[in-house]
């Protein structure tokens, strides 16, 4: 990720899985952050959250993973804007 640092206007960042544990290449809110700040996109929107909720996350807010990620990629990768969509809402770039 570090190779595309600078180069990438829009990233399109995946912050949650769909089973308890993500497998590898998989990224957490945490991760997603991170990965933020290696690549230094422009704009980071992250994606893969609240559409599917299994019953073991009753009780999640479900947008909780995709601002958790705005949190961290704000400490991580400050320079990043962070757009957080609903899903299926669209954005215009």
């Amino acid at each position: 990720m570090a190779d595309l640092r600078g180069s990438v206007a829009v990233a399109l960042l995946p912050v949650w899985g769909w089973v308890r544990r993500l497998g590898p290449g998989h990224l957490d809110p945490e991760r997603a952050g991170r990965a933020a700040a290696l690549i230094a996109p422009a704009i980071a929107i992250p994606i893969h959250w609240g559409t599917f909720a299994p019953r073991w996350t009753v009780g999640r807010m479900p947008a909780e993973p995709a601002h958790e990620f705005a949190l961290l990629a704000a400490r991580y990768a400050p320079s990043v804007e962070v757009r957080v969509l609903a899903p299926g809402e669209r954005i215009e770039l």
